[in-house]
Formats: C-alpha cells, structure tokens, sequence
C-alpha cells in the first residue's frame, strides 16, 4: 500500500466520524427544547465534527502531494471561538430570563454578573 492510498482511506475515516458527529449535533439540537440544551449540542459536538471534517481534508491534501495547511489554522480559529461564542450566548439567555437561573452559590453575590457590587451601585 502507498502512501497515496492509506491516506486517502485516513481521509475517508476522518469524513465519516465527522459526519456522524454532525448528525448527532444536528439531532441535539432539533430534539432539544430548552434554549440551554440546545446550545450544549451544537457546539461540543459541531466542534468536534468540523474538526475531523478539516482533518479530512488536511489529510487528503497531503495525499496527493499538495500539502495545505489553511485546515490547521481554521480548526485552531475554531476551536479557540466556539467556546467564547456558547459562553456568550449562554450568558445572554441567562440575562433574558430565556432559562432558569443558576443556583446562587454559598458566601458570594456578585456571580456571573447577575449581581453588581454595592460600591458600584452608588457611583
């Protein structure tokens, strides 16, 4: 077996989890109700599955003998502002009422900012 080949078949792997976690995402988020949940599906699963699908095609590319590495520094972009991006918009539905509120933990009242101190209240 050459080289051209093992990769193309490492290629192909690569698209088919990719898929499957796309597809598992893409179920997440369809059969969840709750704003919340609905997030946590997308963005742990979807991460995970554009990853291998750029692997795929880094793989493939390096096959043929064009080697590209765009793939590496999309799934690097990627994988550093998908986990801002669900905070984010975790905190908006937060703030929206959308959800219910976290449970306020014990010896603490300014927590994710749902509270403000009492000294920048009186500025």
């Amino acid at each position: 077996m050459t080289f051209e080949i093992i990769g193309t078949y490492l290629a192909a792997l690569s698209l088919l989890i990719g898929s499957g976690f796309i597809i598992i995402g893409v179920i997440g988020l369809l059969k969840f109700n709750d704003p919340m949940t609905r997030l946590h599906a997308p963005t742990k699963v979807g991460t995970i599955g554009i990853g291998m699908l750029l692997l795929a095609s880094t793989l493939h590319s390096f096959a043929m003998g064009e080697g590209s590495v765009h793939e590496l520094l999309i799934m690097a972009f990627l994988f550093v502002t998908a986990p801002i991006s669900a905070n984010f918009i975790a905190k908006v539905n937060i703030h929206r009422g959308v959800c219910e509120t976290p449970p306020v933990p014990p010896n603490d009242d300014t927590w994710a900012t749902l509270e403000t101190p009492e000294e920048s209240q009186e500025i």
